[in-house]
């Protein structure tokens, strides 16, 4: 019996693998003990497990010949891609040897990959898909707080709290263990107030649901701060003592008055006043925001708009109280710390800061100026693939972006220019498929490691079972590269052994794990960071005294309303937004080889509000095409009202012809370098096809 921690969402929730009796997959439980989901999990939790059967997941290495892709040995496989990776670099320079790592990977893995790409390999082509997640937050709760972590209380607080503004963000489907909080807060008397343009199960909980145009979430804030201030709902006392620039963000809100806001936004001046009051009639409340505000091109000054609010209000810095990310995948807090992040360095040390460059120098052996400087970020570094002067030989590790990355289609044509494609995966992905050489790695329960969850609370996920025969671990994997690329030591495969580096590379960062062990975290059953020693206690609820910059205050942005970089024209008249379903898990990789969650949601569907359907003369199931300017899927109708009628939504899980995110817009943020996923102009017809049977309704196994 192994107590464990969930492979998906961010939650990371406690369940304890068991012996099935009866042979098979081990047996999944909740752990009423961990004080995250306290016994609960959702339906993807309760089968995780089947991805460890066999059959499921790859057992040997992939190289491809001249009629596909063939098993081949470790040696081979690895000599392959260590001959790729150094005839690249002696011919064109070592950046045009890139990296892409994922949100799921470990502390010890993303570790281990950054210092791989930049002493291994000298490159500064490093980056991640949690570029594609929460980097918007994380932008703007650096300029505010100075430091940026998913939430800086528990989110036991979230119960305790008197309102709760939830921003673009559907944890009843994305994260359901999630929602007894929301649950708990209404029973302590609290409020809710669900921002999303569609009437999701989440909204169903609300108080009160502001279902504003795609891209408008920057005006809504601005809009209920414009309220908040004439209503004096503003706490100046807390301005004064705790924050700077708040003159240019009270004008800012100024120029956003509530028929302003109408018009922008559709959310009526009555609703807005009445979130206001709701927000401001507590002495605590919080704003939590997630990929809705996010994925957009102004997602970094909409999170900010949001944070001013929580700022001018004082709801920061207080107990139960503050701005929090709900952070997706399951390591996107702890993977985008450690160093797979194109301009970090682990414990979210900047590779631009002298001293930081020195510290971590000193620890890997090198000269600080021999370490590569900022490179592209995430969609920038995948666009540059095979193109000259781009990179040409990548390693793919614990990503699938020829489904999760925006206008795939041109992403997938990239991949395909490369000289060499290399893809460490427990299954044969999508992106897998391209490849030159696919290396079959441990996945959750088959290693040990740490994961940091939304919360900032360092866990350790321990190995239940032995991996097939012909498995090896990613860290056996960066491992061997190294070797074969003239590093014997220094890339340990024990993560342990890593994890040990890791508390030294963040000694003294912002990110510090230095007081963390495994001993420790299993006698706490997790500790929250920043920890910088080993009689710390950890530091669940940040801010409290201070903020993260010298000075100790908070930074307001005053932010302005602009719109989407792709608005509905005659051409394209309708927006899109895209999403997760309750049933399956970012590109669905592994969520769609589970018998029980692909027969509750077997393939993509588009979803539109009556009214649009009346309009194109179509029914429940039949096939619409939906197109942008990048792209063309199709796709069976659901009818809904629970969406606005010049809006519709698809999940974007499925490859193939329905895959959403051959519509969406790589337009980036230029801050975060966030592309906007959430937003994009599209027309949608009646498909020439005949009409197909609707795929079954999302379904909440054991949810």
């Amino acid at each position: 019996m192994t107590d464990t921690h969930c492979p998906y969402c961010a939650l990371q929730c406690g369940m304890r693998l068991s012996p099935n009796l009866a042979g098979g997959v081990p047996e999944v439980t909740g752990r009423d003990e961990f004080p995250v989901n306290r016994g609960a999990l959702c339906g993807k939790g309760q089968t995780s497990a089947a991805l460890l059967a066999p059959g499921v997941r790859l057992t040997a290495p992939l190289v491809r010949d001249a009629d596909g892709l063939r098993e081949a040995s470790w040696e081979e496989a690895l000599g392959r891609v260590a001959g790729a990776m150094r005839a690249t670099a002696g011919a064109q320079g070592p950046d045009a040897v890139g990296v892409f790592g994922g949100g799921g990977l470990t502390n010890e893995k993303a570790y281990l990959l950054g210092k791989f790409a930049r002493v291994a390999l000298r490159t500064s082509s490093i980056d991640y898909n949690g570029r594609f997640c929460m980097s918007s937050a994380a932008a703007a709760s650096r300029a505010a707080f100075g430091l940026d972590r998913g939430l800086p209380f528990p989110l036991a607080d979230v119960a305790r709290t008197g309102c709760v503004i939830l921003v673009g963000a559907n944890p009843a489907e994305t994260m359901p263990p999630a929602v007894r909080y929301l649950r708990e807060l209404g029973e302590n008397g609290g409020t809710l107030i669900v921002v999303d343009p569609r009437r999701t199960r989440t909204a169903e909980l609300a108080d009160l649901h502001l279902q504003p145009l795609p891209g408008t979430d920057l005006a809504l804030a601005l809009g209920l701060l414009h309220l908040a201030l004439a209503e004096g709902h503003v706490d100046e006392e807390f301005i004064a003592a705790r924050t700077t620039g708040w003159a240019d963000a009270r004008a800012a809100a100024m120029a956003h008055w509530p028929e302003r806001v109408e018009a922008l936004t559709g959310v009526s001046v009555p609703q807005l006043r009445e979130a206001v009051v709701l927000f401001t009639r507590t002495p605590h409340a919080m704003v939590l925001t997630a990929r809705g505000p996010e994925q957009q091109s102004k997602g970094t000054a909409t999170v900010g708009a949001w944070i001013d609010l929580c700022l001018a209000t004082g709801r920061a810095g207080r107990p139960l109280s503050g701005y929090g990310c709900l952070t997706g995948q399951g390591n996107g807090q702890g993977g985008r710390e450690h160093g797979q992040k194109a301009d970090q360095l682990p414990g979210y040390r900047s590779l631009e800061d002298p001293e930081a460059r020195a510290h971590i120098a000193a620890l890997w052996g090198v000269d600080p100026g021999a370490l590569p400087h900022s490179g592209s970020s995430a969609y920038e570094l995948l666009d540059s693939l095979g193109r000259p002067g781009g990179v040409r030989t990548l390693l793919v590790m614990g990503s699938n972006p020829v489904v999760s990355a925006p206008d795939a289609a041109r992403i997938t044509r990239r991949l395909t220019a490369l000289d060499h494609l290399a893809v460490c995966d427990v299954v044969l992905s999508e992106t897998a498929r391209l490849a030159d050489v696919v290396l079959p790695v441990t996945q959750w329960a088959e290693e040990t490691g740490t994961l940091t969850n939304l919360e900032g609370r360092v866990l350790l996920r321990r190995a239940a079972v032995t991996p097939p025969p012909g498995v090896r671990s990613d860290l056996a994997v960066l491992h061997e590269l190294a070797r074969r690329l003239g590093h014997a030591t220094g890339f340990p495969d024990a993560p342990e052994e890593v994890f040990t580096e890791l508390r030294r590379a963040t000694a003294g960062a912002p990110a510090d794990y230095s007081g963390i062990s495994y001993g420790r975290i299993a006698a706490e059953d997790g500790v929250f960071w920043p920890c910088p020693s080993p009689g710390h206690p950890g530091t669940p609820r940040l801010f409290l005294d201070r903020f993260a910059h010298p000075d100790g205050r908070a930074r307001f942005t005053a932010p302005s309303h602009r719109p989407a970089a792709e608005e509905p024209d005659n051409a394209y008249p309708l927006y899109l937004t895209t999403g997760r379903t309750v049933t399956h898990y970012q590109s669905g990789a592994q969520t769609r080889r589970v018998p029980e969650l692909a027969a509750a949601a077997p393939g993509p569907y588009v979803e539109i509000h009556p009214d649009l359907a009346a309009q194109l003369d179509s029914h429940e199931g039949d096939l619409l095409t939906v197109t942008s300017r990048r792209g063309t899927v199709t796709a069976p109708a659901r009818l809904t009202a629970a969406i606005r009628p010049d809006t519709v939504f698809m999940p974007f899980h499925w490859p193939g012809g329905g895959r959403a995110n051959l519509l969406t817009n790589p337009a980036l943020d230029p801050v975060s370098r966030m592309p906007e996923f959430k937003v994009c102009a599209v027309r949608v017809e009646k498909a020439v096809l005949p009409r197909v049977c609707a795929p079954a309704a999302p379904v909440a196994v054991g949810a």
